[in-house]
C-alpha cells in the first residue's frame, strides 16, 4: 500500500540566481555520493571545482604509535581523585596519537566559451534539487545558449550539456588543472586525462608546520592515485585534443562527460590498485544518449528525494520569485515570513545527504564531499564529538535510511582500528574511537603527540556515541537480521571497552577518569581552569544510552543474559545527573562554572537529544534543568551549534524557540573566517556557515525542523509535538516513526486534520496528538491525555491507516 504523495508542483526546490558565482560559497554543489563538483556558472570561463569522496592524504593507520601511553593513565586517574586538574591535564596530553589525514580538492574543470556577439544578457544559473540538476541560461548577439549539468549515480560520472538555439554556435576550449601533483595526456586521441599522487600526509589547518604537505612517491601505501577524464561528444562540431585541453569548434549541441576515480580500496588496504575504474565508467557513459543518461539519473533521484515532501503554510508569503540571495537577504532583513524558504532549506539537506553519502565505507565528511582547499577546515575529516553523527540524525527520519550505510561501514572499520587503539593505549577490550577519524579509520586520540588540547584531543566517547546511529537504524527499519549481524556486536564491542574504562570513585560509584565535556573549559579555582575531569554529564549520558540501548537489543534477539545483567549492574552504578546552583543541568562532576559560559558546545544535553535519556515525558525535573542550560547558555552560536539547539527545544517541545533558531540558521553570512562563538547562518549557496563551512548544520537543521513536526520517543508516536505558530498549516508526506511508521499529514491551526500511517513492520502504533484522531474502518477510538489524545492501533506489516480528526 502506498502513501498518498503530496503535489510536488506546490514546492519550492530551486536555488537561483542572476549572475555568476564570485565565490565558492556562491558556487552550487552537486553530487553523485560519490563525485561532487561546484559549478560557477561562468560564461565566458566555466569553473567546475571537482572532488572525489575517496581522495584523502596517506594511507592505512599503524595505530600503536605512542607505545607510552599507557603509563600515564594511573597517573592521571590519580591527580584527578586529588583536585590537580593541571597536572592531569598535562598527563592526559602525553597519552596522545597522531593527526588524521585530510580530504582533498581532486581538481578544477575550465570551460572557456568565445562568442561571436558582445556582453552577456537574460543571465539565470540554478540548482533544482527536486531533479538535482544546475542549469545556467544566457543570451549572447542573439543566441541562446544554455548548459545543463548532472553527477548521475547509476552511470558514474558528471554530465554537462551544452546547447544553443542557433547552429553551430559553440566554441569552446575545457581544460584541467589540480593543486596536487599532476600530469596530463590524451588517451585515445579524444580523452583528456589529469592523473596524479595525492601526498602521504597532510598537516590539519590550525597546526603551525613549514612542511604541511608532504608527498612520498615511492611510498605505495601513503598517498593514493587518482584521475580525472574528460571527453566531448558532438553530433557536428569539430573536436580535437591535446594536453592543453580539448578544443571544440562549430558545434550546435555538445555532452561533456567527466569521470574521476582514485586507487583507494579500503581503509585497511595499501591504495595501490589498478582497476582503471574511471576509463571504464567513461567509456560505458559516454556509448549512450544523452536523453538516457538523463533519464536514468532523474528515476534514481527521485526514489530518494520524492518520499518526502513539504508543504508550509500553503507556501504563502513566500518569494520564489526572487534570486536565492536576494531571498535570503529580506528574509533577514524584515523578519518577514517565507514559509517556501524555510521549507527549501530543509529539502536542501536531504538533498545534500543523497548527493554526498552513497559510496560503501565512505560517509558524509565535515563538508560533504565539497573541498576546495589543500588544507580543509579541520581537514574536512569525521569529527566524532558531534559532527559526523550531526551529519546523520536526519537519515531514518527524513526517509533516507541507505544513505547511512557509509557510516555503519566506518563505525565497522573504527571497531577493528579501534581495538588496536584500546588494548595498546588504555589495555582495555572491546573497541574505542576518539574526537576525529578519517578515511582511514583512525582511531587513537589525536594531538601530535602532546600538542593537541585534551579538551578535544583526548576524548574517548566516539565509539559509544557512534553505536547510537547503529541502533537508531533498527528502531526506524526493524530489522532484525541488521540488529543481529551488525549492531549487537558492535555495540556490544563499546560497551566492553566502557566496562574497562570505568573506574570505582571510593564513594560507590563508578566514574570515567579522565573525562571531557567537548569542546569546553571549567574553573576550578580563581583564575584557574581546566578541561580534563572526572565523569561529565556527557560521559554518563552517552554511557547510559549505550547501556540502555545493548539492554533492550539483548532483549529483542534473546541473547546474552549475563551480559545484560552486568550491563544493568554497572548502569546502576553511574553518577547520576545532577542539577546545579542555577538551576541548570550540571555539566561537569562538580558544580563548576565554565570559561566560557556561552560555549558553542552543549556535550552535557546529549541525554535529551540525539539520545532519550532525559525526557519531559519521563523526568521533567531534569528536562525543566536541561532548558535552563540552553537558556544559560544563550541562542547565539556557530551554525551547527544553532542546529543542535534547535534539535534540543523541539525535543523539549517548544516550538516557538526551535523556530527562532531555525530561522537563525538562514541567516545569511559573509566570508568572515573562523567564527567560534557567533555569525553562525548560511552562504547565498546555503551552505551552512560555522563560519567557515561545515555541512552539518545543513543536516542538523533538517533534522530540527522534522523533529518539530514529528517525534517518535518512549514507545509514542507524536504528531506536531513542536509546532511553531509561524506554521500554523500546512502539510508533509513521508517523515519516518521509530517503529518502522511512515507518516503523511495535514494540519491547521496548529492541529492534525487527517494523517496516513503506513506500518512497514507491523505492531502497534501509539499515536499522541492534540486532535481527537479516528481511523477509518476501525473500531478504535482516542482517549483524552494531560497533553491531548493517544489512539492505538494494532497495526499489520505493509498496511496503511487513514486518520482524521473528529473534533
Amino acid at each position: 500500500m502506498q502513501l498518498t504523495a503530496l503535489n510536488a508542483s506546490a514546492q519550492n526546490n530551486t536555488l537561483w540566481y542572476k549572475q555568476p558565482a564570485k565565490t565558492w560559497t556562491e558556487a552550487l554543489p552537486i553530487g553523485n555520493g560519490r563525485l561532487g563538483a561546484m559549478i560557477f556558472g561562468g560564461v565566458n570561463d566555466e569553473l567546475l571545482q571537482l572532488n572525489e569522496s575517496t581522495l584523502w592524504s596517506g594511507g592505512p593507520v599503524k595505530q600503536n604509535v605512542n607505545p607510552e601511553a599507557f603509563q600515564y593513565l594511573a597517573q592521571v586517574r590519580d591527580a584527578l581523585f586529588k583536585g590537580d586538574y593541571q597536572n592531569a591535564r598535562e598527563l592526559t596530553k602525553k597519552m596522545q596519537g597522531l593527526y588524521s589525514e585530510s580530504f582533498l580538492p581532486m581538481a578544477d574543470l575550465h570551460i572557456k566559451q568565445s562568442y561571436n556577439g558582445a556582453n552577456a544578457g537574460s543571465y539565470y544559473r540554478d540548482l533544482n534539487i527536486g531533479n538535482a540538476v544546475a542549469t545556467t541560461k544566457y543570451t549572447v548577439g542573439g543566441v541562446n545558449y544554455k548548459r545543463e549539468i548532472f553527477a548521475s549515480a547509476p552511470d558514474k560520472v558528471i554530465v554537462i550539456r551544452f546547447t544553443a538555439d542557433k547552429p553551430k554556435q559553440l566554441n569552446l576550449k575545457i581544460n584541467t588543472s589540480s593543486q596536487l601533483r599532476f600530469q596530463k595526456e590524451v588517451l585515445n586521441n579524444n580523452v583528456l586525462q589529469l592523473s596524479g599522487k595525492a601526498p602521504a600526509h597532510v598537516e590539519p589547518s590550525y597546526v603551525d608546520s613549514k612542511n604541511p604537505i608532504v608527498y612520498a612517491e615511492d611510498d605505495k601505501c601513503r598517498g593514493m592515485r587518482y584521475e580525472v577524464l574528460a571527453k566531448a561528444v558532438s553530433g557536428d562540431g569539430k573536436i580535437t585534443a591535446d594536453t592543453s585541453g580539448i578544443t571544440v569548434k562549430g558545434a550546435s549541441s555538445l555532452t561533456l562527460y567527466v569521470s574521476a576515480a582514485t586507487s583507494f580500496k579500503a581503509y585497511n588496504q595499501c591504495p595501490d590498485g589498478d582497476e582503471k575504474v574511471a576509463e571504464k565508467n567513461l567509456d560505458k557513459a559516454a556509448a549512450k544518449p544523452y536523453a538516457q543518461l538523463l533519464a536514468a539519473h532523474l528515476a534514481d533521484y527521485h526514489h530518494y528525494f520524492n518520499r518526502v515532501n513539504l508543504k508550509l503554510n500553503d507556501n504563502k508569503d513566500s518569494h520564489a520569485e526572487l534570486p536565492t540571495d536576494e531571498r535570503l537577504a529580506l528574509y533577514n532583513k524584515n523578519q518577514g515570513a517565507d514559509p517556501g524558504i524555510e521549507a527549501l532549506y530543509f529539502q536542501y539537506g536531504r538533498y545534500l545527504l543523497i548527493s554526498s553519502s552513497r559510496t560503501p565505507g565512505v560517509p558524509a565528511n565535515l563538508q560533504g564531499i565539497w573541498n576546495k582547499e589543500l588544507r580543509a577546515p579541520w581537514s574536512s575529516n569525521y569529527t566524532s564529538n558531534i559532527n559526523v553523527q550531526m551529519n546523520y540524525w536526519m537519515a531514518e527520519d527524513c526517509n533516507l535510511s541507505e544513505m547511512h550505510q557509509p557510516l555503519f561501514d566506518l563505525i565497522k572499520g573504527l571497531s577493528e582500528t579501534g581495538t588496536e587503539v584500546a588494548k595498546d593505549f588504555y589495555h582495555a577490550k572491546g573497541w574505542v574511537t576518539h574526537h576525529n577519524t578519517d578515511l582511514w579509520a583512525l582511531a587513537n586520540p589525536v594531538g601530535d603527540l602532546g600538542h593537541g588540547d585534551p579538551a578535544w584531543a583526548n576524548w574517548p566517547m566516539g565509539g559509544d556515541w557512534l553505536t547510537r546511529h547503529l541502533w537508531e537504524h533498527y528502531l526506524y527499519t526493524g530489522d532484525k537480521q541488521f540488529l543481529k549481524n551488525t549492531a549487537y556486536p558492535l555495540m556490544k564491542g563499546a560497551a566492553e571497552f566502557t566496562f574497562d574504562w570505568l573506574v570505582p570513585d571510593g564513594q560507590g560509584h563508578l566514574v570515567t577518569a579522565p573525562s571531557m565535556s567537548p569542546e569546553n573549559d571549567f574553573i576550578y579555582a580563581p583564575g584557574k581552569t581546566s578541561n580534563v575531569s572526572v565523569s561529565t554529564t556527557m560521559d554518563m549520558g552517552i554511557i547510559r544510552d549505550l547501556f540502555d540501548n545493548l539492554i533492550a537489543a539483548s532483549k529483542v534477539l534473546g541473547v546474552d543474559a549475563a551480559f545484560r545483567d552486568t550491563l544493568i549492574a554497572k548502569k546502576a552504578k553511574l553518577i547520576p545527573y545532577q542539577i546545579g546552583s542555577k538551576g541548570q543541568l550540571q555539566e561537569w562532576y562538580k558544580d563548576q562554572e565554565s570559561s566560557d559560559p556561552h560555549h558553542r558546545h552543549v556535550s552535557h544535553l546529549y541525554s535529551v537529544y540525539p539520545a532519550n535519556e532525559i525526557s519531559i515525558a519521563t523526568n521533567p525535573e531534569l528536562a525543566a534543568a536541561a532548558k535552563r542550560t540552553l537558556e544559560l547558555r544563550g541562542d547565539e552560536s556557530t551554525g551547527w551549534s544553532l542546529a543542535w539547539k534547535v534539535n534540543l527545544w523541539a525535543r523539549l517541545q517548544d516550538g516557538n524557540h526551535a523556530y527562532k533558531l531555525y530561522r537563525d540558521l538562514l541567516r545569511l553570512t559573509g566570508e568572515s573566517g573562523y567564527n567560534y562563538s557567533e555569525g553562525g547562518g548560511l552562504y547565498p549557496n546555503m551552505f551552512d556557515a560555522h563560519p567557515p563551512f561545515q555541512i552539518d548544520g545543513n543536516f542538523g537543521g533538517t533534522s530540527g525542523l522534522a523533529e518539530m513536526l514529528l517525534q517518535s520517543q518512549n514507545g509514542d508516536v507524536q504528531l506536531l509535538p513542536a509546532l511553531p505558530d509561524a506554521w500554523a498549516n500546512g502539510e508533509v508526506k513521508g517523515l519516518v516513526a521509530r517503529g518502522a511508521f511512515v507518516v503523511n499529514m495535514k494540519w491547521a491551526a496548529g492541529r492534525v486534520v487527517n494523517a496516513e500511517i503506513l506500518s512497514k513492520t507491523g505492531g502497534t502504533c501509539h499515536i499522541i496528538s492534540k486532535s481527537k484522531l479516528t481511523v477509518k474502518g476501525l473500531n478504535t477510538s482516542a482517549v483524552k491525555t494531560k497533553d491531548g489524545y493517544e489512539l492505538v492501533i494494532n497495526t499489520q506489516k505493509g498496511k496503511l491507516y487513514q486518520l482524521v480528526s473528529s473534533l
